[in-house]
């Protein structure tokens, strides 16, 4: 994957369509991000550069459960983000 502002808006896309909230903020985070389940929201360090968003959020698509059977305009997209994640 490139590292580009526009991969991150996809991957932003794709936590914002599976219903999770996404912020920077800044913050000590072991991992450099906070995921809050409960909530559906997830905390990134904001001091992080562009490959280092990019890295986390592909960590955190990994990482979460997301239903690929549910419907949506870009379902088929962001299953394909989902399996290169994972």
């Amino acid at each position: 994957m490139r590292y580009t502002k526009a991969s991150l808006r996809k991957l932003e896309a794709t936590l914002s369509e599976y219903g999770y909230r996404l912020c920077y903020e800044k913050g000590r985070f072991q991992a450099g991000y906070c995921i809050l389940k409960n909530n559906r929201i997830v905390l990134v360090n904001s001091y992080f550069t562009l490959e280092g968003k990019i890295n986390c959020l592909i960590d955190i698509i990994k990482e979460i459960e997301v239903d690929l059977a549910k419907p949506g305009r870009e379902r088929d997209t962001n299953q394909k983000i989902h399996s290169k994640a994972t």
